[in-house]
């Protein structure tokens, strides 16, 4: 069985480095950046290394992507052990709290940056992996989903994320990472391109058309130049990354999200022994 508080502490931990900690992919790519702000940007990365400060204003809302064998006992749900984890971490720790009751009328806040966003997907084995989000306004603004002809082409595809991009993407915060869902209906291809965000910069689609579209994309996403911060200087996006499902014969549901320039997010995997 897993017990509720090993998983709670294992999140909270994570949860604090991912708020804290740039990753090495990220920081690699901020030195290597010459433009406006670029020590600020860097001074910003170490002394919120140092001082366990977040990096970003915007602590943002936790969305959790849970897989979980069909052999794993849990002591209490998912969800609340990875809303305890949040509670404790946004109170306990210097970070603003970014969530409101209500999306339209009164929208007060809820003081403990819950509820969580989660997605449950069941797989076979005794592991529990767990991946999450730390998804700031700017960058969760961007989200778009578009439902093509079932006709259309990959230019066509091409043309609305990139015109998309091109037009709202420096408020986002680049150098983004690009996550897209194509195919199920329109919800999945939705959740399909934030499931494309947790993946590694590094990692390519597994089927070589995708694959290829991926590499084209962030090409000519860099062609833009939107540069960090939207100021026209390094690069636009550190990757794209494609998840796809099989759809409807009359739809193509084609979704975008996208991470900001510190792409703030955790996994691990723990095992019911």
């Amino acid at each position: 069985m897993i017990i509720a508080d090993k998983l709670c502490e294992i999140i909270k931990s994570e949860l604090i480095k991912a708020n804290t900690i740039a990753c090495e992919q990220v920081r690699k790519e901020a030195e290597k950046y010459k433009g406006p702000f670029s020590e600020i940007i860097l001074e910003n990365m170490e002394i919120a290394e140092k001082e366990k400060l977040p990096l970003c204003q915007d602590t943002g809302m936790v969305e959790f992507f849970a897989f979980i064998g069909h052999k794993v006992r849990l002591e209490e749900p998912l969800p609340e052990t990875f809303e305890k984890a949040v509670r404790d971490v946004y109170i306990s720790q210097p970070y603003r709290y970014s969530v409101v009751s209500d999306p339209l009328f009164e929208r007060i806040n809820t003081g403990d940056n819950t509820p969580i966003i989660c997605h449950i997907f069941m797989v076979e084995g005794n592991k529990l992996e767990t991946r999450f989000l730390i998804k700031g306004g700017g960058s969760e603004n961007l989200s778009a989903l578009f439902m093509l002809r079932p006709s259309s082409s990959t230019r066509d595809l091409k043309e609305i994320v990139l015109n998309h991009i091109k037009s709202l993407g420096a408020n986002a915060c680049p150098p983004l990472h690009v996550g897209i869902g194509i195919g199920g209906t329109s919800e999945e291809a939705l959740l399909l391109s934030k499931l494309a965000l947790t993946r590694g910069f590094e990692e390519r689609n597994f089927v070589k058309e995708y694959s290829l579209l991926e590499e084209e994309l962030l090409k000519e996403i860099n062609a833009l130049k939107l540069g960090y911060q939207g100021l026209g200087n390094g690069i636009s996006a550190y990757s794209v990354n494609i998840e796809h499902y099989p759809t409807h014969i009359a739809t193509l549901p084609v979704a975008l999200s996208v991470d900001c320039y510190l792409h703030r997010k955790g996994s691990f995997i723990i095992e019911d022994s």
